[in-house]
């Protein structure tokens, strides 16, 4: 029989070689970001990004595992999709909810435009062999809020997008949508063009910057916690009071060749990058 001494040495040598499992189960999963980030699929466009993105600091901070379901919320042209299918196809599980895609006729040049992206979005992650089997839905409010089935996600991500939801007026709706479809204790990330701060209730989203305050305060009244934040993003170059907003910035560069060495020396914008949790 174990003495008391000898059980309680035992079940700390247990506990601790667990940890250390833990913990390297976790490094490793990390780990497998480095090969998809140099990996031929991507374009050098997109890996030159990297350097203003930070994508596995951010996996890190958000704690996003190869087995996670991960929402990905109007993911544009795949960005990060391209990242995030290869890290999830084993394991794991990825949703993006896309623009519309039924509006290819629509009197709005913007709807239409859209329509296109989420298109040729959907086209590029079909490749089931290199990015899974992705699930797609459609995140278009008012109409279409379900992006995804409630209770069901791990981790989901709003990247860029929520000034484009204020100016519409439907910030506020979408952060509920997504919030139904985390799990108790699911993470929301939020990466957001950063403005001056103006008020608690004020933002400039035309020109595509949102005060941090007001994401958090919009997010917390859709019910989530505040429960990090970080720096990653942050560029204090940009001053934030171009002729075309955030648009001016790489990789828009929305001016054309005007001053365009300027603009690429300040590289893209000042980005918020917070992290809330559902509560359980």
């Amino acid at each position: 029989m174990f003495k008391t001494g000898c059980l309680a040495v035992f079940i700390s040598a247990a506990f601790s070689a667990n940890s250390i499992a833990m913990s390297s189960k976790v490094e490793n999963s990390v780990d497998m970001i480095t090969p998809i980030l140099s990996s031929d699929h991507r374009s050098e466009e997109n890996k030159a990004r990297d350097t203003f993105r930070h994508p596995q600091k951010i996996i890190e901070f958000y704690d996003i595992k190869p087995s996670d379901t991960v929402l990905e919320v109007w993911p544009g042209n795949g960005w990060y999709s391209e990242i995030l299918g290869p890290y999830l196809k084993d394991k794991g599980q990825l949703v993006a909810a896309t623009f519309g895609i039924n509006n290819e006729n629509s009197k709005d040049k913007r709807l239409a435009f859209w329509t296109k992206i989420a298109i040729e979005y959907r086209e590029k992650m079909s490749d089931e062999e290199l990015y899974g089997e992705v699930i797609f839905t459609e995140f278009e409010p008012p109409e279409r809020l379900d992006v995804a089935e409630v209770d069901s996600i791990d981790k989901a991500l709003i990247i860029r997008s929520l000034h484009i939801w204020d100016e519409v007026g439907q910030m506020q709706q979408g952060l509920q949508s997504v919030f139904k479809a985390l799990k108790p204790g699911g993470v929301l990330g939020v990466v957001q063009h950063r403005s001056t701060q103006i008020s608690d209730f004020a933002s400039s989203a035309p020109e595509g910057y949102l005060a941090e305050n007001y994401v958090i305060q919009a997010a917390e009244n859709a019910g989530f916690e505040l429960v990090a934040s970080s720096d990653i993003n942050s560029n204090p170059k940009d001053t934030k009071d171009y002729p075309k907003g955030v648009y001016t910035l790489p990789p828009t560069l929305a001016m054309g060749a005007l001053d365009q060495d300027k603009y690429i020396s300040i590289g893209e914008s000042d980005r918020m990058t917070l992290k809330f949790v559902k509560p359980k």
